[in-house]
């Protein structure tokens, strides 16, 4: 008996009890007999007795432990949806949505009067539950919908940060195209006018090399508007534009359609820049730099016999033909009169010149003065002297001038980059 209730309170001895009892089995089986039967009858029959009751504390062990995981699995199920209820509710904020906030609120303290129930229950010891397997399982499913809520709160974010965007980017869209609408206004409103204004606060210090490149970028960006308009009304007038640039620069070869404008803007400016290293030849050439500023200074529109007008006919009868003027315009007569004409093609023209004459008045300005210098076609590209246009392909490891574009200017010792098209 002493035996049998030391298997009783030590379950551990049971193993060793049933590991010999299914060894005298086996040896029965194999027909080998004991050495004293009676006795390890006598002796085993009350080992095998407790065996029954020790499956039956394994088993409440087991199911114990169940029990134990289906409850975290509860109290994990309701952690997540109380996270998922706080989510919705920092959705619900901004914008602010009452009923979406009193729904995650209510949510919010059901789950925690839940948690709070469960708190009980552990501290109590009372975690019965008649079906652990399935409350594990529905634990489970409502952790994983928990995380689904916090994903749809996730995504609706995300959503409504792509919407405030795309609304930022229309609106940025929209002011980008009224400004694009004022400039085109601007521009056109300039252009039309033939108007330019030089500053009031213009001194004779000022004669230096930024206000020689301010004044150059200007006359080139007039030149360029004039360029434009003169092919577009080539164009209308029916001109063959291709045959054109050819005979301006016989043999040329333009990597692309669109760069034989370059052809016409060399035109221009080899007419409009023509003669720009000849002053006015004068014995008292130093006391004329002031002369030559004063009049950069205070150009005012000019006057049909001033000088500046006589300029103005002189270089439109070299930049537009004679047979161009009557196929765009359609008379001689503009020629003969010495009264400015309001269109817009002579405005462009005008305002191109005004730039021209007053680079030319403000390069005479300077000790030492300002001289102009062009590439020659065929001369090798140097990156000190010349400016590439159009893209950057190099058809050669050492490209050759094709087309000298616009003229560059030698400033002391500063350069200003002459504008080539390369073969």
């Amino acid at each position: 008996m002493d035996s049998v209730k030391r298997s009783v309170v030590t379950p551990s001895k049971s193993g060793l009890a049933r590991a010999i009892a299914k060894a005298l089995h086996i040896r029965a089986v194999a027909g080998i007999a004991p050495d004293d039967d009676g006795i390890l009858k006598d002796h085993f029959k009350h080992v095998e007795a407790p065996t029954s009751a020790d499956e039956d504390e394994e088993e409440l062990l087991q199911d114990d432990g169940i029990v134990r995981v289906a409850f975290l699995s509860k109290l994990f199920a309701s952690v997540a949806a109380v996270k998922a209820a706080y989510a919705e509710m920092q959705f619900a904020q901004s914008p602010r949505d009452a009923d979406g906030i009193q729904a995650a609120d209510r949510m919010v303290v059901s789950e925690l009067k839940y948690l709070s129930e469960l708190k009980h229950a552990y501290s109590t010891k009372q975690l019965n539950e008649a079906t652990p397997a399935t409350t594990l399982l529905l634990s489970e499913i409502q952790e994983r919908k928990s995380s689904l809520r916090i994903y749809e709160v996730a995504t609706k974010k995300l959503d409504s940060q792509l919407k405030l965007k795309e609304s930022e980017a229309a609106s940025l869209r929209e002011k980008l195209s009224e400004a694009y609408k004022a400039n085109t206004l601007l521009e056109k409103r300039l252009s039309l006018s033939g108007q330019f204004v030089v500053p009031d606060n213009v001194q004779v210090s000022d004669t230096r090399v930024g206000g020689f490149l301010s004044c150059h970028r200007q006359t080139m960006k007039s030149i360029r508007s004039f360029v434009q308009l003169l092919i577009k009304e080539m164009g209308s007038a029916g001109w063959d534009l291709d045959a054109a640039a050819d005979s301006i620069e016989p043999g040329a070869r333009f990597r692309s359609p669109s760069h034989k404008c370059f052809a016409f803007e060399s035109f221009v400016c080899k007419q409009m820049f023509d003669g720009f290293n000849c002053p006015d030849f004068s014995p008292e050439m130093a006391k004329r730099r002031v002369l030559f500023l004063n009049r950069y200074i205070e150009l005012i529109p000019a006057k049909p016999k001033s000088p500046f007008a006589a300029f103005c006919r002189a270089k439109y009868s070299r930049v537009v033909h004679p047979k161009m003027d009557v196929s765009l315009f359609g008379g001689l007569d503009r020629r003969a009169s010495s009264e400015p004409l309001e269109t817009p093609f002579f405005s462009a023209f005008c305002e191109m010149a005004k730039r021209v004459w007053l680079l030319h008045r403000l390069a005479l300005s300077f000790e030492p003065g300002v001289s102009a210098f062009q590439a020659k076609k065929g001369d090798r590209f140097s990156e000190v002297y010349m400016e590439s246009l159009g893209d950057d392909t190099r058809l050669q490891p050492e490209p050759l001038v094709a087309l000298s574009v616009v003229p560059g200017f030698r400033i002391g010792k500063t350069v200003v980059q002459c504008q080539v098209y390369l073969c």
